[in-house]
């Protein structure tokens, strides 16, 4: 079989000692790979579609050293599919050109067997060298696997997206790098299984917090901690804690994520934007990304903040949340923690209101208690008119100021009201305009001619 991993090389850097641990621990099967069990998991599609060879072109979207490239060499694997690599950076439209041209041409002269091209980052690809490679994908003369960084939805042509599945992969988690990391120390073969090595598991769990679900970059610490250790009394390395912090050159703190302080650390963070202090604020988001929490958990919380404690005070302050969780998403770290302050400031120093959020909970306990209500007449939909329904109803657009009296829930219910901070107390002043206009309207009606 001819150089399977062509142009990543994937085998001889797995058999190379002085290859990168991380290059040489690339998983070479399904078996091996670990994580992304949403879409590699038993009887889930991408598996299925691989294991079967029935896979169409793809885009493997989400962050570095995941396995997005391992993924794509693993399939070409199992496939027994011609593997051609070439880089969002790096490579022209003439390479294009010359990969497509060779699949066409293998594809005429053995039938069986398919290449699959693999595009690192092809964000980068601009439209002129993503057009290229449209017809060569939909008469399938190559299987294009794309990965990148980016949302695909935004940083690749729309032909080309439509002609692939969008699979988005996720960091590994914590049990998934010290898997990976135990999994090297023990082969023999690739790792450090030759060595004697006693690692304490305090270590291992350390390395892979920081790391932030890169495995990549949890083997290279890994690797640094292996070959600068000295060995002890039988030739023994050693590594606790101490040498963990050194490999990857930031200390440990009092921080865990599945137990008492990451959920007391959380729960500081909002308090202190609840309780209008920035500095604290600053503080308890600086330990929980110094400790390597996710950046995303953290944004979701900083939007939660946002709307259910500055509310209507500041409408502002929802749509900054929004922003710089969706910027955490575009640039990742380390960049993604100056969006994260600048929202958990904003929040922070905003007016505070949770009266929207205190009002749909009343309005909820209505519901949920049976209280239900009857939609009037006049406010049903279209499809009601042939029975005489929806007559009445007042276009509030047909009246001055935009606002007419009309009763919109029954028996005159209220579950929104507002406080005099903020934005808030402007449209309070509206609400109490309109509810004094709509008393008015009532009383009109119900005098006597």
């Amino acid at each position: 079989m001819d150089d399977l991993f062509g142009a990543s090389d994937g085998e001889k850097a797995a058999l190379d000692p002085s290859a990168p641990l991380a290059a040489r621990m690339r998983p070479r099967s399904l078996e091996e790979y670990v994580g992304q069990q949403h879409i590699l998991g038993p009887g889930k599609l991408l598996r299925r579609a691989i294991e079967s060879d029935r896979l169409s072109s793809i885009i493997l979207y989400g962050p570095p050293g995941i396995g997005k490239t391992s993924l794509a060499q693993i399939i070409a694997s199992t496939t027994e599919s011609h593997f051609e690599r070439l880089s969002g950076v790096e490579s022209s439209v003439a390479d294009i050109r010359r990969v497509a041209a060779a699949a066409a041409l293998r594809r005429r002269t053995n039938s069986s067997r398919r290449t699959i091209l693999f595009i690192d980052e092809i964000h980068r690809f601009n439209k002129a060298q993503q057009d290229v490679l449209l017809p060569d994908v939909e008469n399938g003369n190559v299987r294009l696997i794309g990965a990148t960084t980016h949302n695909p939805f935004f940083y690749v042509n729309s032909p080309l997206v439509s002609r692939s599945q969008v699979f988005q992969l996720e960091p590994l988690s914590r049990e998934d790098l010290v898997r990976v990391m135990n999994r090297a120390l023990g082969d023999s073969e690739r790792g450090f299984g030759k060595l004697k090595i006693e690692a304490a598991r305090a270590a291992l769990e350390f390395l892979a917090e920081v790391s932030d679900g890169d495995a990549r970059r949890c083997l290279n610490a890994l690797e640094i901690a292996v070959l600068t250790t000295p060995p002890g009394e039988g030739g023994l390395i050693q590594l606790d804690r101490a040498v963990a912090e050194q490999s990857i050159q930031k200390k440990a703190v009092v921080y865990d994520a599945d137990e008492t302080e990451h959920f007391d650390t959380i729960s500081a963070f909002i308090k202190s934007m609840r309780g209008s202090d920035p500095d604290a604020v600053l503080y308890w988001l600086a330990k929980m990304l110094y400790a390597g929490e996710d950046i995303r958990f953290i944004a979701r919380r900083i939007v939660i903040a946002a709307s259910e404690d500055v509310g209507m005070a500041d409408p502002n302050a929802l749509i900054v949340a929004v922003a710089a969780q969706q910027a955490v998403e575009f640039v990742g770290l380390p960049e993604a923690r100056i969006p994260l302050a600048h929202a958990a400031i904003y929040v922070a120093t905003a007016p505070k209101s949770n009266r929207a959020y205190e009002g749909f909970n009343k309005a909820m306990e209505d519901v949920q208690a049976g209280r239900i209500l009857a939609v009037p007449k006049y406010l049903r939909g279209k499809g009601s008119k042939l029975l005489g329904e929806g007559a009445g109803y007042k276009y509030a657009h047909d009246f001055e100021g935009g606002y007419v009296p009309q009763a919109y829930l029954p028996e005159g219910r209220i579950y929104y009201e507002p406080t005099e901070n903020g934005f808030e107390r402007r449209v309070k002043e509206r609400l109490d305009y309109w509810r004094q206009l709509f008393e008015r309207d009532k009383r009109d009606d119900s005098s006597p001619e």
